[in-house]
């Protein structure tokens, strides 16, 4: 979209930054840019190369290409950055440790229990502790006064992040001329581009049967409208020829 973000994209491509582009590219040097949060259709920190630079002014006039893609689009300054982004540190986490149960205590004889014998009161007063559980299946409690943390909720996609409609538009001029042209969402990705009319006449018939009579109607209707012109120039080609010979007559 013509203009979009050339403004308030932060780090978004400058008039200096456009005209050293424009200079690299014309000099074969490789020029390569980031897309801005403001891009439609490609992620945020993608990179691309620069193919083209126009001449206008405000719009979608850079052509790039993506990286790991075959074709190009055109983007308007707002939409770019020569800065590379940033790499988000990955988040660590840190297992919880399991909680050591004291040291049992030895038993302490009732009145009506006669004591056990010395020896048998130091093996029971230097037995091991009990070995505290693993730790998946140990469930520390929580402290007093505290409440257990809520789990994130999940992170509902931007509108960035949702794919834009695909329209590919099929033209015919009157003398018989076809281009083919893709726009993602509003962004022209392809311009008008040539299309063999034989390539068209193809297409027609794999398409319903109400788009292939539209189609083979204008395909029949320029064919007719050329066929015309060629009779035409053959008149005129006869009529000098013959205003030729009379000129080598004489």
């Amino acid at each position: 979209m013509a203009g979009r973000g050339s403004s308030t994209a932060p780090g978004a491509l400058t008039e200096a930054d456009v005209a050293a582009a424009r200079d690299e590219v014309s000099a074969g040097k490789a020029v390569t840019v980031w897309f801005t949060a403001a891009a439609v259709g490609v992620p945020a920190g993608g990179s691309a190369k620069v193919v083209a630079v126009g001449d206008v002014a405000e719009g979608d006039f850079i052509q790039v290409r993506p990286a790991g893609s075959r074709d190009t689009m055109f983007c308007s300054p707002g939409e770019l950055t020569r800065t590379r982004p940033a790499r988000k540190p990955a988040a660590t986490r840190r297992r919880p440790e399991p909680a050591t149960p004291p040291p049992a205590a030895p038993p302490t004889p009732t009145p009506s229990t006669p004591a056990p014998p010395p020896a048998v009161r130091a093996r029971r007063a230097t037995a091991p502790p009990s070995a505290p559980r693993p730790p998946e299946e140990a469930a520390p409690a929580a402290a007093p006064g505290t409440t257990p943390a809520k789990k994130a909720p999940a992170r509902t996609r931007s509108r960035a992040d949702r794919p834009a409609p695909v329209t590919v538009s099929l033209t015919s001029t009157v003398e018989g001329d076809w281009t083919v042209e893709v726009r993602v969402g509003a962004k022209k990705i392809v311009s008008a581009t040539p299309v063999p009319a034989t390539d068209v006449a193809a297409v027609s018939r794999s398409l319903p049967a109400a788009v292939a009579e539209v189609m083979t109607s204008a395909l029949a209707e320029a064919r007719r409208r050329q066929e015309e012109r060629v009779a035409r120039l053959r008149e005129e080609l006869d009529a000098a020829q013959r205003t030729l010979e009379q000129f080598a007559a004489d």
